[in-house]
């Protein structure tokens, strides 16, 4: 299979999720995505905040947070220097080793553990980015079967554009639908519809168009626009 190409690859969910505890149905329009350290902050100290934190706690989060600063880190050109707070490599592939080997090991350390199943959920995006889709499954499989109710849902999403990249269109529809039967924070009833009916829009127009079409008119604007654009994309 080609490489992904990585726009597919992304996923505006985690940035739009910070709105989502507002909004609980918002749904995007984008694809799979690293996670913002940003909003993962939010996520995991946010849900968390009115609980006291043991000291394993803090730590699994503290060692998270320093493998997603490699991940967001930038290639600095000979000369320059990267900015205040920021990591710099003198290349793409050296940053994605380096954040390979910092995701691996937190997701080995505390495997089971939000932390490091979010690690491994970087380790499949990254395995697919680089056209590694069989390791990215395997990842993301994982994710599925350990991760508290979230993060799995979010694997299965993940899974089941991957599926669908390889043509596996039941496989796909079988994830999406669980997720359309068992929404979360991560992943709303709604999202998985509207990548539901886009999966199946080539193969079974009519079915994605009695899918959307309900939620074209949602009064949250999120939806209705993310139900609009895949709309768009029937008969193409």
């Amino acid at each position: 299979m080609d490489k992904l190409d990585r726009k597919d690859l992304k996923h505006d969910h985690f940035v739009e999720e910070v709105q989502h505890m507002v909004d609980v149905a918002s749904v995007n329009k984008g694809r799979v995505q690293m996670i913002g350290g940003v909003v993962i902050a939010a996520l995991l100290l946010g849900f968390g905040g009115y609980f006291y934190m043991d000291r394993l706690q803090t730590e699994r989060q503290l060692a998270l947070m320093e493998a997603i600063k490699i991940q967001e880190g930038v290639v600095v050109v000979p000369g320059n220097q990267a900015p205040a707070g920021v990591k710099g490599f003198p290349s793409e592939a050296a940053k994605n080793e380096a954040a390979s080997k910092g995701f691996s090991n937190v997701a080995l350390k505390y495997a089971g553990k939000d932390e490091g199943e979010i690690a491994r959920y970087y380790l499949g995006v990254l395995s697919a980015d680089q056209g590694k889709i069989d390791e990215a499954i395997k990842n993301f499989q994982q994710v599925s079967s350990n991760a508290s109710s979230n993060y799995a849902s979010l694997a299965k999403f993940s899974l089941s554009q991957l599926f669908a990249q390889q043509g596996k269109i039941a496989d796909a529809e079988k994830l999406l639908k669980e997720l359309e039967n068992a929404p979360t924070m991560m992943v709303s009833k709604e999202q998985a519809q509207i990548e539901h009916a886009r999966i199946i829009a080539k193969t079974k127009p009519e079915e994605a168009k009695k899918i959307l079409d309900p939620l074209r008119t949602s009064d949250r604007p999120l939806v209705s626009r993310s139900a609009l654009s895949a709309s768009s994309e029937l008969g193409k």
